[in-house]
């Protein structure tokens, strides 16, 4: 303990309260600290300090009522002073400031909007659509509510309205919720317990996982209709490289040409469009280079590979309607590609750690740490191996996915 400072005791300070006097008094408890003692006994915690040193005149900043405010708390109050001065602020503005943000409480927009602003924009792929969903879910209805009034019974009313038609959609917005609290909990922007410990089954969501996987006959058909100008150019040249590298469709919808390196002949993903922040980096084989060059040449003007960026949610709903197109009877998404790539290449006897650094994945365990090989000459060998066995599902060797696309 520095020395004048904590002068005064809790017993000192309950025998003047109430104790009424001729006249005020000042006693101080050290280091700026001191109490004024009305006549009739009321005590006031006040702080004393100088902005600029002891030419300067005093000014007394005050703190709050004894016991409402007892002798710890104003000593913590008066070395939360000493520290601000110490960083060149004025403690009765710090004060002040701290007021008003308790005056004005945290809305559940405001913290949602946090979350989307400090870490979701321009980290995460699919960030647009993730501000899409709360606006049109949550925002509309409980996004006004103070953080602190908004309960549990709050959301789950939100979310079994957004569940009557759109299932999936709930339980995500039911994820992205609980990431948005814990990282403003963790930032000390505000506090959320509403959302803790609910699951996708306490909103009705189930969880299984998906499974589809494009059978040989499938696959055929979709690559027969990609040869015979069943598409648009557009879905055309984005299914085509879907089916040829196992990519997320944001990592092909998103694409820059300055992202294709055809003189090393490699495609690397960039961070932002990477949905684990991670760079990609793929071998872009020989056979699909004419393919690249020629979107290069078409698009060159735009800068993006495929010339324009659609929306998630129209590339989305466009590969919905492809296999109805196609006369199949299970429905399958666009995703689920990804799993027949993945599928396919072990079915080669691919290794498993060069299928999953070709889909995008971070190895697991030590080898996430220790191992930062990109195995470029096995990637390159799995995806030759792969195009090779998609010429032969298309029944010829012409190279159906990649030299007949584009030529409409």
């Amino acid at each position: 303990m520095a020395y004048g400072m904590n002068k005064l005791t809790d017993k000192k300070l309950r025998a003047l309260l109430g104790r009424q006097s001729e006249r005020e008094s000042k006693i101080s408890d050290g280091a700026g600290l001191m109490v004024r003692v009305s006549k009739a006994g009321s005590i006031s915690w006040f702080y004393k300090y100088r902005l600029g040193g002891r030419d300067t005149p005093a000014l007394m900043l005050a703190l709050g009522k004894y016991p409402d405010l007892t002798l710890a708390k104003a000593r913590e109050k008066r070395d939360q002073c000493r520290a601000w001065l110490a960083e060149g602020r004025d403690p009765q503005r710090m004060f002040k400031l701290g007021r008003e943000e308790t005056l004005k409480p945290v809305t559940v927009k405001e913290a949602l909007e946090y979350w989307l602003t400090e870490y979701v924009d321009g980290n995460l792929v699919n960030d647009v659509r993730y501000r899409e969903r709360f606006t049109n879910h949550i925002y509309p209805y409980i996004g006004d509510m103070a953080l602190s009034d908004c309960e549990t019974h709050h959301w789950l009313t939100c979310l079994a309205r957004t569940k009557k038609n759109a299932p999936s959609v709930a339980g995500m917005v039911l994820q992205m919720g609980q990431q948005a609290f814990k990282f403003c909990r963790i930032r000390r922007y505000a506090v959320c317990h509403a959302l803790d410990g609910l699951t996708m089954q306490d909103i009705g969501v189930k969880t299984s996982k998906r499974k589809r996987v494009l059978t040989s006959r499938e696959l055929t058909d979709l690559l027969v209709a990609l040869k015979s100008d069943s598409f648009s150019p557009y879905y055309t040249s984005l299914v085509s490289l879907l089916i040829s590298f196992g990519a997320r469709t944001g990592e092909v919808r998103l694409s820059e040409l300055n992202e294709w390196d055809l003189r090393d002949k490699l495609w690397t993903v960039p961070e932002a469009h990477s949905k684990n922040g991670e760079k990609i980096i793929r071998p872009i084989p020989d056979r699909l280079c004419p393919l690249i060059e020629q979107l290069k040449q078409q698009n060159k003007e735009s800068g993006l590979l495929l010339g324009e960026v659609k929306t998630d949610s129209a590339v989305s709903q466009t590969g919905r309607k492809m296999c109805q197109r196609l006369g199949h009877s299970e429905h399958w998404r666009l995703h689920d590609l990804r799993r027949t790539f993945s599928t396919g290449m072990s079915d080669l006897g691919i290794a498993p750690h060069i299928v999953e650094l070709l889909l995008g994945h971070t190895l697991g365990g030590v080898m996430a740490v220790y191992n930062r090989s990109q195995y470029l000459p096995e990637k390159l060998d799995a995806l030759n191996r792969w195009l090779e066995r998609l010429d032969l599902l298309a029944g010829n060797n012409e190279n159906v996915v990649i030299l007949n696309v584009g030529e409409k």
